[in-house]
């Protein structure tokens, strides 16, 4: 298996992107994954292990950093811009057709947490993408709206949105709009603001077990406003008669969003519960990784064929 770095536009934006390539000889161009990173990751951390591990399972496999985020560009930083996100899926995708390894009637998307939600949107509006799958499924504006186990009080949400306008009040005056700090400072306090789940994500993204210099700990308020107006899950009907595969672990509290998204498919659909997995261990723990990448691998291998 081979990394090259490459980089392709996103409306404009240059993203930023590890291309995996098979080392093992094949009779023809292959097929393609874009594998998209969770809310606030980059492509080194989650993303990038699954693109991976397809790739050592014959696949070409694309990770990118989604814009305004990583390497990649775009301004402000740490924007989390729902419609951008859909929209770098569908740029990996021109890519990919550009190049002679990829077999551009034989491409996937693998979107893992937020890049769940975004992927199904992308599949929805792209018929160039013949199948996607999705890892421990979220869909970013319902979860900063809902919570993460879908029983937050409304007046979270509400509170957000103020602070929101009030920081674009603060731009437009040419003052420092500052910015929605995404992870407090210590594991207990995760603990008292978001359970469990709370602890875990801080454990991934802010201990040697999983952070990245470059992975995002705040994001740009104006998040908030653009995701109040958003639903990833409004395109997925539009993905049959493509296949739809959501890998979730049974102990995730999200897992209601992809219950939610397989009861608005149209077309062939499975959910595959990975046993006594969480939302986060299937970033990266092996013993759930690995059967999530086996189940990945029948499905792609049987949906990405030509014709």
């Amino acid at each position: 298996m081979a990394r090259t770095t490459v980089s392709f536009d996103s409306a404009g934006i240059p993203l930023a992107g590890h291309l995996y390539t098979p080392n093992t000889p094949a009779s023809g161009p292959r097929p393609v994954l874009v594998v998209g990173h969770p809310g606030t990751g980059v492509k080194e951390q989650t993303s990038g292990t699954y693109a991976q591990l397809m790739a050592e399972r014959g696949f070409v496999a694309l990770a990118f950093d989604a814009a305004y985020q990583g390497e990649s560009g775009g301004l402000p930083r740490g924007l989390e811009d729902p419609a951008q996100r859909v929209e770098d899926f569908k740029a990996a995708v021109s890519y990919l057709t550009t190049l002679d390894e990829v077999d551009a009637d034989r491409i996937g998307l693998l979107g893992i947490c937020a890049s769940g939600g975004y992927s199904l949107a992308a599949t929805g509006g792209d018929h160039r993408v013949k199948a996607v799958a999705t890892v421990s499924t979220a869909e970013p504006a319902r979860q900063f709206r809902l919570g993460a186990d879908g029983t937050q009080d409304p007046a979270v949400f509400q509170a957000l949105l103020d602070a929101a306008a009030a920081a674009r009040s603060a731009a437009a005056r040419g003052e420092d709009p500052g910015v929605m700090t995404m992870f407090p400072e210590t594991a207990e306090q995760a603990r008292a603001l978001g359970g469990q789940h709370g602890v875990e994500g801080f454990e991934y993204y802010c201990t040697p077990r999983g952070e990245h210099e470059r992975s995002a700990k705040t994001l740009a308020w104006e998040s908030i406003d653009r995701m109040a107006l958003h639903d990833a899950f409004f395109a997925v009907p539009l993905i049959g008669p493509r296949p739809i595969l959501q890998i979730i672990g049974e102990r995730a509290v999200t897992a209601w969003m992809a219950v939610e998204a397989h009861q608005r498919a149209t077309g062939p659909k499975e959910i595959h519960w990975i046993e006594g997995a969480s939302h986060v261990d299937l970033y990266d723990k092996k013993q759930y990784i690995d059967p999530a990448v086996d189940k990945l691998t029948d499905f792609f291998t049987t949906h990405l064929t030509t014709g």
